[in-house]
C-alpha cells in the first residue's frame, strides 16, 4: 500500500511540474512579445468614483496596446490596436526616432445601477513611445483609424538612424 502510495505522489508531482513549466512558458513568452505593450493608464476622478462601489474590484492600471511595426523598401507602417477608442482621443508625434502616441480611453457606462464582478479594461490617459529603426519624414506621414487599428505609415528619409563617427 505504501509504495502504491508513493508511486502515485510522484506521478502528481510529475504532472505538477508538467503545469508549472508549461504556466512559466507562457509567462515568458507573454514577457518577451508583449513587454513593450504593457501601457500605463492614469484613472481619472469619475473611475476612482466607481471603483469606490465595485464590491472589491478595481480597474486595471495597466493594459496591453498590442502593435507591430513593419518596414518596407520606403516606409514604415506602424499599427496599435486601441479598441474602445475614437480617432479624435488621440495624439500622435515624432519626437528624435520614437513614435509617440498619447491617447485616452474613456470609460462608458450603459446602466448606473449594476456591479462589476470583472474589470479588465483599463481606462484614462496613456503614453506609448515605439522606437522607429530608420529616420522618417514626419511631414508626410500618413495617419488612419478604421475598427479600432490605429495605422501610422510614415516615409523613410535616406539618412540612416545611427552615424558611425570616428575615434581619433
Amino acid at each position: 500500500m505504501l509504495e502504491s502510495l508513493k508511486k502515485v505522489g510522484t506521478e502528481i508531482g510529475k504532472e505538477l511540474n508538467r503545469a508549472w513549466e508549461h504556466l512559466a512558458e507562457g509567462w515568458r513568452e507573454l514577457l518577451s512579445r508583449s513587454g513593450d505593450a504593457l501601457t500605463h493608464f492614469t484613472k481619472h476622478k469619475e473611475i476612482e468614483h466607481i471603483e469606490e462601489t465595485a464590491a472589491g474590484t478595481r480597474f486595471p492600471s495597466w493594459s496591453l496596446l498590442a502593435g507591430e511595426l513593419q518596414e518596407t523598401k520606403d516606409a514604415i507602417v506602424v499599427r496599435l490596436e486601441m479598441p474602445g477608442m475614437e480617432k479624435e482621443d488621440c495624439a500622435i508625434s515624432i519626437e528624435g526616432n520614437t513614435l509617440r502616441v498619447r491617447g485616452e480611453k474613456r470609460f462608458q457606462r450603459e446602466a448606473d445601477d449594476g456591479v462589476y464582478h470583472v474589470m479588465e479594461r483599463a481606462y484614462g490617459s496613456f503614453q506609448r513611445g515605439i522606437l522607429l529603426p530608420h529616420n522618417v519624414d514626419a511631414d508626410n506621414a500618413k495617419v488612419a483609424y478604421e475598427n479600432g487599428v490605429l495605422t501610422v505609415t510614415l516615409p523613410k528619409t535616406g539618412s540612416a538612424t545611427a552615424k558611425r563617427i570616428e575615434v581619433k
